[in-house]
């Protein structure tokens, strides 16, 4: 039975990870901000549509960690090798077919769906650079699955320091043009991030040819084996299409948002920093109920599991209760730092949007502990139902509270009250009531 200081082993490094790189992101977001509301706006509303097809990888290689989880648990080492070497193979080949879709559909979806053309035309600018990225960033999805699944999580740590820096660097040259560079604004900040991700794989490279016994995991065994891409799929096909809806989805929020105008984005782009900045602990948590089920799972101890998640729970709240009390004390003060504006009042509106997603973070936190452990189980088609349930019920709010009554931005945001309410609620009757325990991965 882990207890909570190995949950917290565990999900601490990959907090940390993920606290660099939203660094990176926020780091991105805040120059931009200096240049203009169109570049901070669209860098948002591209980033959420490059962020929609790099999910389907990243669901892909959830489905392989969930895998490398189990193996882990049985003590099958030498199988996990297989399952991250053909896990890059396949994405390799999804990356150069989004890479063709998504450049479609960058340049025939976006004029017809985003209102301003300043805006659309900022974003473009950024995806012509940042989908490159597909190549790159979906082998880094597959390195972080392997070190996820044999809970060393502690790597992921250090790859994140290193993406941040390197993108934060040239952030600062390639977006304001410093050190001689062209000032090239949002095109500039689609480059750092690629180079970050460049950065990161080579570390990756580096690192686990250093440090991990290959022979032990298998890494040897370097041939195309459609079988083992064939297991992933059957776990990981549900998981893809559920990541990959619930982004568009939430692409769709910010795009109804910015119909309304650009002061509106700005404030829900600004609420969206907040929003990440919350999810670094939730996901990380998240992360680690998905990685200690399967574990767990994998020894046999299915008794274990509803206790194990459980204390994860727990430990969500206590981080959650102590992020609303900084926030609440002082909202217009954390708000100000983003916004770097000197039109108060427009600091003064998003402070309602920002209490609303505060009193929203109980809802995300545990919903996202739940719903990750019914994939831990390898459960992802009964995920995927859950899934599909509640973004129907989410889109319905979208539509007639942002598109139908165009609501100030508050209360747009109460959607993400529908979203992780039904998720939650849906997750917990499954585990009470479901036959999670008999899944076989």
């Amino acid at each position: 039975m882990y207890s909570y200081k190995d949950i917290w082993r565990v999900s601490l490094p990959i907090m940390l990870g993920l606290l660099a790189q939203n660094i990176m992101q926020i780091v991105n977001t805040l120059f931009l901000r200096q240049i203009g509301s169109v570049e901070f706006t669209a860098s948002n509303i591209a980033g959420i549509y490059y962020i929609a097809f790099f999910m389907l990888a990243f669901g892909f290689s959830v489905g392989a960690q969930i895998m490398i989880s189990r193996r882990n648990g049985e003590g099958n080492h030498f199988r996990i090798g297989s399952i991250v070497i053909q896990g890059m193979l396949f994405l390799e080949v999804l990356a150069m077919v989004l890479f063709g879709l998504s450049s479609y559909f960058s340049a025939h979806m976006l004029p017809l769906i985003i209102k301003s053309p300043e805006v659309c035309a900022a974003a473009e600018h950024y995806l012509e650079w940042r989908m490159y990225g597909f190549f790159i960033s979906f082998i880094n999805v597959m390195f972080r699955s392997f070190y996820v699944g044999i809970a060393r999580t502690s790597v992921l740590t250090i790859n994140a320091v290193i993406m941040a820096t390197v993108n934060i660097v040239l952030d600062y040259v390639l977006i304001l043009g410093n050190f001689g560079f062209p000032s090239m604004g949002i095109a500039g900040a689609g480059i750092a991030s690629l180079s970050a991700e460049v950065a990161s794989v080579i570390f990756f490279l580096i690192y686990t040819y250093k440090t991990v016994d290959l022979r032990k995991y298998g890494f040897h065994r370097m041939r195309f084996d459609f079988r083992i891409v064939k297991n992933i799929l059957n776990i990981s096909v549900f998981t893809m299409v559920q990541y990959t809806l619930s982004l568009s989805t939430w692409f769709i929020f910010f795009v109804a948002i910015e119909n309304h105008g650009l002061r509106d984005a700005d404030i829900a782009t600004t609420i969206r920093v907040f929003y990440m900045v919350f999810f670094i602990p939730m996901n990380a948590l998240a992360t680690t109920a998905n990685t200690l089920v399967g574990n767990t799972m994998g020894l046999g101890k299915i008794d274990d599991v509803i206790p194990l998640i459980k204390k994860v729970c727990k430990l969500m709240l206590a981080v959650i209760v102590a992020m609303m009390a900084v926030t609440i004390i002082m909202p217009e003060y954390w708000i100000s730092l983003i916004m770097t504006s000197s039109d108060m009042q427009l600091v003064r509106d998003a402070v309602p949007a920002l209490l609303v997603v505060v009193f929203a973070l109980p809802f995300c936190g545990l919903g996202s502990v739940v719903f990750n452990s019914i994939s831990g189980t390898g459960n992802t088609r009964t995920a995927l139902a859950f899934e599909i349930v509640t973004l129907f019920l989410y889109m319905f709010g979208v539509w007639l509270i942002v598109i139908e009554w165009k609501a100030p931005v508050a209360a747009c945001w109460a959607v993400e009250y529908i979203y992780w309410g039904f998720l939650f609620l849906f997750s917990v009757l499954y585990l009470k009531f479901g036959k999670w325990q008999l899944k076989k991965v």
